[in-house]
């Protein structure tokens, strides 16, 4: 049986969530000088170029991108691919879907390891189906689906081409 793909987002919409979304980091850290934007490889990579882009556009804030690689079968290997020392700065950890917070939660204790000043979330789509205690503090878009049902973002390069729903 061939599974039905349903279009959530299309560019343009995703676009006007991303300006949405970098306004947002504005508002919350309007008093920073630099931010520190970690990406989950992959699509969340793709969202924190996009919104370090967006938000550089509108601010006078410093961003700073770095990878974190999660081994979604073994989460407690990651890899953060900075010698940077993080300490006493934002955080913000991007990833692109918000579903069950596992990977979101494994990606904590990589950034743990520096005394940072604040940590928030933000991700592109935010399934509400948590089984780990995480809160996304800047979301694209909610959506309630069932636990059977997946979200793919597809991404070219850096640019998010749309959000389906499976």
């Amino acid at each position: 049986m061939e599974k039905k793909r349903i279009l959530i987002l299309d560019s343009a919409r995703i676009d006007l969530k991303l300006k949405r979304m970098a306004y947002e980091i504005w508002e919350h850290n309007s008093e920073e000088s630099e931010l520190v934007f970690v990406g989950v490889e992959g699509a969340g990579m793709a969202l924190a170029t996009n919104l370090a882009n967006l938000l550089g556009a509108i601010s006078p804030i410093k961003v700073s991108i770095y990878s974190l690689l999660i081994n979604k079968k073994q989460p407690l290997n990651h890899a953060l691919d900075t010698t940077e020392n993080l300490s006493h700065k934002v955080v913000i950890l991007i990833d692109d879907v918000a579903n069950s917070g596992k990977t979101l939660t494994y990606s904590l204790p990589a950034l743990l390891n520096f005394d940072l000043k604040k940590v928030m979330v933000a991700v592109l789509v935010d399934r509400k189906h948590k089984s780990f205690p995480i809160a996304c503090d800047i979301v694209g878009h909610t959506l309630s689906t069932t636990l059977q049902e997946h979200i793919e973002v597809e991404i070219e390069g850096t640019e998010i081409k749309a959000v389906y729903l499976e």
